[in-house]
């Protein structure tokens, strides 16, 4: 058997799945790495634990497998977006943890942007409002604050890239990126698919550290065992292409430490006016890129792992469906996650995480149901956005990543949106948009249309709440909502 292998370099863990012609997995290894927090608001990982996680999981996979480096047709890669790492092309040595999508530390440069123009001023060009989430600002931040490196990027020596370059160049030598990606750093330019000249200038990023833009199916460069790479896309455009969204209009949402649902929006880039970012949904070697309207929410699987690890309230992530079983409905509280600050659709760096309603009939099953139903509240803010700006309203939702497992959470997710929820059969599909990306550069599958006949679904969660009930609970949780606003000066 020849398989495609993919990569899926994540915000808490790296796996690597090997994936079959009918696009089901063989053999799955993971691996977790540590958060680091060196202060408030700041979210590190360290680039070369990273790298080395990701050389175990495949070794892994491939002794599950059974196979040898031979039997791996090609490789793809998807990964945490704007997770930044810069690093010395000589040595192979970062010159900094990377910094995490997530962190805040960059919101100070975001503001003295903005002052200039406003937070909008990249919009028309990049798809993104000014905020601490790209990479752009988190290289400047590098460059700013590390004695010498400025100098050192100025001198050619340096490059930067997301996690997809630092493990390409790792793999094989090559710097480069995808659109995808590129489409992340708020430093690429949406129509000409390039490096922007005026932003960089604005941010102070040399060019010369920069990594070049390819496709999201190409090969890129071949591993020390002659394994072709030849699949790059960000996290949840690769969820998008694995959930085979290939018409516009169609969309889903991926449930992971944050939650992302994406609208494919077809050749043409759609502007948003509802607080969503416009992004390149995946480009396959010489053809158009084809667009996405995203709604980005920082923390929601995340916040379950907070449950466990920060308040010891359940042993193991699972365990929170049962918590939550243990009451009838939320006692009337609402927790808003905002503890980087609040993503789409509203974009406030300055807000933080709150619980309100509290009263001493609160329990902590209480506080379980509440941390399941904030992300389906949070992902009904982004479809209402999606809905006006993209003109179609959905008439059911896709949906993948960990948290498609809890079925209380499924029902309600349903139930919020008043729309049907689909779990594919093959839940994996951010490694397996990866896989399909690379399989299709290399010849394994051989179009887009074969890629749809291995879609299939394996549940479906109709809406089952009465509209007041619905509308009720909604209200309250945008009310909790505005409690956490500017609460950082």
């Amino acid at each position: 058997m020849k398989y495609i292998a993919a990569i899926d370099q994540g915000t808490t863990s790296t796996r690597c799945i090997f994936f079959d012609q009918a696009g089901l997995p063989v053999a799955i290894a993971q691996k977790e790495h540590p958060q680091i927090y060196p202060q408030p608001g700041w979210v590190e990982h360290d680039p070369l634990e990273i790298w080395a996680r990701t050389q175990g999981v495949v070794a892994e996979a491939m002794t599950f497998a059974k196979c040898v480096p031979g039997d791996i047709t090609a490789i793809g890669i998807t990964n945490q977006r704007e997770t930044t790492v810069v690093w010395d092309k000589t040595t192979g040595r970062p010159v900094h943890n990377a910094i995490v999508w997530q962190d805040t530390r960059t919101a100070g440069i975001c503001a003295g942007i903005s002052g200039q123009g406003g937070q909008d001023c990249y919009r028309a060009k990049t798809g993104l409002p000014l905020a601490t989430y790209f990479s752009g600002p988190k290289i400047k931040w590098l460059l700013d604050n590390l004695p010498g490196v400025r100098k050192q990027a100025e001198k050619g020596e340096l490059l930067f890239g997301n996690i997809d370059t630092w493990l390409i160049w790792n793999l094989t030598g090559a710097h480069v990126t995808d659109v995808t990606n590129a489409s992340r750093t708020m430093l690429m330019n949406l129509a000409t698919l390039d490096w922007d000249e005026e932003i960089l200038r604005d941010m102070s990023v040399p060019r010369e550290m920069l990594p070049k833009i390819a496709s999201s199916s190409e090969i890129y460069g071949t591993t020390r065992e002659g394994i072709p790479v030849a699949g790059d896309l960000g996290d949840q455009q690769a969820a998008l292409f694995g959930q085979t969204c290939f018409s516009p209009g169609e969309a889903k949402n991926t449930y992971g430490t944050g939650c992302f649902m994406l609208m494919n929006t077809g050749e043409i880039p759609v502007e948003s006016k509802n607080g969503l970012l416009t992004t390149v949904g995946y480009k396959i070697g010489g053809q158009k890129p084809v667009y996405a309207l995203e709604g980005s929410i920082a923390i929601t699987g995340a916040l379950v792992q907070w449950l466990r690890d920060n308040l010891g309230l359940i042993k193991k992530a699972s365990d929170v469906e049962a918590l939550a079983q243990s009451v009838d409905d939320n006692g009337g509280i609402y927790f808003v996650p905002a503890f980087s600050g609040l993503y789409a659709p509203y974009w406030k760096d300055s807000a933080r995480g709150a619980i309100v309603g509290m009263t001493r009939y609160v329990n902590k099953g209480h506080i379980a149901r509440a941390t399941l139903e904030a992300t389906a509240y949070q992902t009904r803010e982004v479809l209402d956005a999606m809905n006006k700006d993209s003109g179609v309203t959905l008439s059911s939702l896709k949906a993948d990543g960990g948290m498609v497992q809890n079925e209380l959470f499924m029902q309600f997710q349903a139930d919020i949106l008043n729309v049907p929820v689909i779990r594919p059969k093959v839940p994996e599909t951010t490694a397996l948009g990866a896989a399909y990306a690379a399989g299709l550069a290399v010849g394994y599958w051989p179009d887009i249309e074969s890629l749809r006949q291995n879609w299939s679904a394996d549940r479906t969660w109709q809406p089952k709440m009465e509209e007041a009930r619905r509308e009720s609970l909604f209200r309250g949780w945008q009310k909790a909502v505005t409690r956490t606003f500017d609460w950082v000066d």
